[in-house]
């Protein structure tokens, strides 16, 4: 083959992989606007939308733990909890963080359901990159405990999908989580707070190859906490098929499991933006425009666990508002 017909070619291939990159710009950038139409002309109007905790650290004590009960709770939760220090600062941590606080400072704002994925050796992970030890989630969980009274944790650890669960990973967090637990039982979801204290962590240990949680177990299996992961960087795509799949779960008070709704969008290698706060942000800002929608569509009595990328007060008040409109009769 001659030079020039070399050169032509590969002229031809830059060429079609740049129509690629600007076709998928202008994918994101209609799906952006299909949402924030939406939001313009349906609103973001919900059962308790103006509610604001007063105490966002002790959310569910001031909402009464005599009368909140857990399968009532809307649960603030954040994806990907333990990413705040991962990778290099600048230069790998902005291709895996997906959030900037503190598990510590996250449950001060309000969170309550914690997303940890873990390796062998105990250190949490996301895809190729690693950060501090599980034993720093751990102590910032029971240094939020100690400081409050009544609120509940729901502790999700799982072994990173191609690494090996760390030995006898169960016995590590019944050892070090202790009588804080919340052991595995059904009848735990039609319980209310007061019912389960001082009793405050459900933690679901998911591992790869070593055996569930037995009924009775100080720890839950993976079948108590399910989602349906959607791995698209499109806004209004992901924000669809959350409401197709909410729609088609059992209502909170009919079933025995916790189902998780995810607010996030996910960098794609096909994209010329893959760092995760700017994809995220894609979908960041909808939370309340997604409730508003559950209740226009009929599936409100669904959402249970709703997370985020990079949690703030809003998200935490937007979820705290529906609980309370759900304590109240109004939702």
């Amino acid at each position: 083959m001659s030079s020039s017909s070399s050169s032509s070619s590969l002229i031809r291939t830059m060429g079609a992989e740049v129509s690629k990159l600007i076709e998928r710009i202008k994918e994101v950038s209609a799906e952006e606007k299909s949402l924030a139409e939406l939001q313009k002309s349906q609103g973001c109007d919900f059962p308790g939308c103006d509610y604001h905790p007063p105490d966002r650290k002790n959310w569910m004590a001031g909402l009464g733990p005599e009368k909140l009960v857990i399968n009532k709770i809307v649960w603030a939760g954040t994806h990907d909890s333990a990413t705040n220090k991962i990778g290099i600062p600048c230069i790998t941590r902005p291709f895996a963080q997906c959030q900037s606080l503190s598990i510590y400072d996250q449950l001060v704002l309000g969170t309550r359901v914690l997303d940890i994925r873990v390796q062998e050796d105990l250190r949490v992970c996301h895809g190729i990159l690693e950060t501090y030890s599980v034993d720093v989630v751990i102590r910032d969980v029971k240094k939020f405990l100690s400081e409050t009274q009544s609120e509940i944790i729901i502790l999700e650890i799982r072994t990173k999908f191609g690494h090996q669960d760390p030995p006898d990973f169960d016995k590590y967090l019944e050892n070090e989580l202790g009588d804080y637990l919340i052991h595995q039982d059904d009848e735990v979801f039609e319980k209310t707070v007061a019912d389960l204290l001082p009793k405050r962590v459900i933690c679901v240990w998911k591992p790869i190859t070593s055996p569930q949680p037995k009924a009775g177990s100080p720890l839950w299996n993976a079948g108590y906490l399910k989602d349906n992961w959607i791995d698209t960087d499109l806004p209004y795509t992901k924000f669809e098929s959350n409401l197709k799949y909410l729609s088609d779960q059992p209502p909170v008070t009919s079933r025995k499991f916790f189902y998780r709704v995810e607010n996030t969008v996910t960098p794609q290698a096909d994209n010329p933006v893959v760092c995760v706060k700017p994809v995220t942000g894609r979908i960041h800002g909808y939370a309340r425009l997604f409730i508003a929608q559950c209740f226009s569509r009929g599936c409100a009595d669904r959402l249970q666990i709703f997370s985020i990328d990079f949690i703030d007060d809003d998200f935490v008040d937007a979820c705290v508002g529906l609980t309370y409109a759900r304590l109240e009769g109004k939702a």
